[in-house]
């Protein structure tokens, strides 16, 4: 399928280094999604200036949306999106700002979750119909909170970002600054396996787009605290039960204080429960 240049030339506000760092994410998203082995469509919009990919793949009366994390996009997230296409139609975004096929600039650095909290309410304005489903991820878990879109009536929050600071361990400080400085498949296998519950391998897949985001992107950083949210949706928050960033005994109370709901606690998963435990994910949105 063709598509247009995503991003403008790097610059001050892009994430990627070079142009050709840009052109070789880019290559590798669209490769993916080439080989998926499910039937789905891709499409491009603009919102707010900034050029949005999304995928949409499955069938059915519900709509689920897929925000996700930070250095995570669409093509990088097969298994959640085939586990969920089993269940209702999906639609998967790129963030703009982060690695992927949206535009590569960063959104403004002032109140840059209620940006992305805008951004997303107009994307399921133009691409769904009716009420949705908001599945998010660490991240996109916060940009969900943000979300002022009347048209959402769930919410799916995983590892929710912004509702308390991540809990950056020594282990952790020292797998990620070995995965920056390498800039290789063995400093993304360490910081992934740190990222997974103890047994759970990262994907040879994640490794080498991990890979890709240390060669090529400025990472971002954690998000910052959100506001409580005013609108009253149901929403069902989970996390893996070794998330290293966000143990579910520290994510717990500030959850019920600001969410007022408990937190579910997926077995066998880390931070990235969305690729460990796809099927279990999923099954959250039946509430």
């Amino acid at each position: 399928m063709p598509h247009r240049r995503t991003a403008s030339s790097p610059g001050n506000l892009s994430i990627y280094r070079t142009s050709v760092g840009r052109d070789a994410v880019a290559r590798w998203c669209r490769d993916r999604l080439d080989a998926w082995p499910l039937t789905h469509e891709r499409h491009e919009i603009t919102v707010d200036g900034a050029v949005t990919h999304a995928v949409t793949a499955g069938h059915g009366d519900r709509t689920v949306v897929v925000v996700p994390g930070t250095n995570t996009c669409a093509a990088v997230q097969y298994p959640l999106v085939a586990a969920l296409g089993r269940r209702c139609r999906v639609v998967a975004v790129d963030l703009p700002g982060q690695p992927g096929l949206s535009s590569g600039d960063r959104p403004p650095a002032t109140d840059r979750l209620a940006w992305y909290g805008r951004w997303l309410g107009q994307v399921i304005e133009k691409v769904t119909h009716g009420p949705v489903t908001v599945l998010g991820h660490s991240l996109g878990a916060a940009v969900a909170l943000a979300c002022p879109a009347p048209q959402v009536e769930q919410q799916v929050l995983l590892s929710p970002a912004g509702v308390v600071p991540l809990r950056v361990t020594p282990g952790v400080a020292l797998a990620a600054a070995g995965w920056v400085v390498r800039r290789a498949d063995s400093g993304s296998r360490r910081l992934l396996r740190v990222m997974h519950a103890p047994g759970n391998r990262p994907r040879a897949e994640l490794v080498e787009w991990m890979t890709l985001v240390a060669r090529h992107v400025r990472s971002s950083a954690d998000p910052g605290l959100l506001p409580v949210p005013d609108r009253d949706v149901r929403r069902t928050v989970a996390v893996g039960a070794a998330d290293v960033f966000l143990p579910p005994s520290r994510l717990a109370p500030h959850v019920r204080r600001a969410l007022g709901v408990e937190v579910r606690v997926v077995d066998d998963a880390g931070h990235f429960v969305t690729d460990e435990r796809p099927d279990a994910v999923a099954a959250l949105v039946d509430g």
